[in-house]
């Protein structure tokens, strides 16, 4: 009978389970410990050495092949997702290159001013924009 080696540690139990279905839908059979025990009291978390995952001696590298790959795969949908083409912009943020952006919808001093002289509201778009994916402000 093979040993159950530990391959990543976790903080919290979430990702450990995020990790394990991983795993389990590529074929690999893989155990979580210290799950209950940190639930109940998280001040054991660094004594017990956090939530693993383990996994059996002959399947150690297969599965962290398969979660790298995951993460890397991840962090690249997020990249692709974040820079789909927006045909209202021609340009992208100049902080993270995305072009997952809006345009600020408040009115400016334009607005007051108009209402004033005019009698009614002249809304002039301003030209700040944000970035969905950063959050970055920037004028264009």
């Amino acid at each position: 009978m093979s040993d159950l080696i530990r391959i990543k540690y976790y903080e919290n139990a979430i990702e450990a389970n995020r990790d394990k279905q991983i795993l389990e839908e590529s074929g690999i059979q893989s155990f979580i410990a210290n799950e209950q025990l940190i639930q109940s009291d998280w001040l054991l978390s660094q004594a017990v050495g956090g939530i693993q995952l383990q996994v059996f001696e002959e399947e150690v590298e297969k599965a962290k092949q398969i979660l790298e790959d995951y993460k890397e795969n991840e962090e690249y949908s997020l990249e692709v997702e974040h820079t789909i083409p927006n045909p209202e912009f021609d340009f992208t943020c100049p902080r993270c290159g995305s072009n997952h952006i809006y345009q600020d919808e408040k009115p400016g001093g334009v607005f007051g001013v108009s209402w004033l002289f005019l009698g009614f509201p002249v809304k002039i778009p301003g030209n700040l924009y944000h970035c969905y994916y950063c959050g970055n402000e920037f004028k264009h």
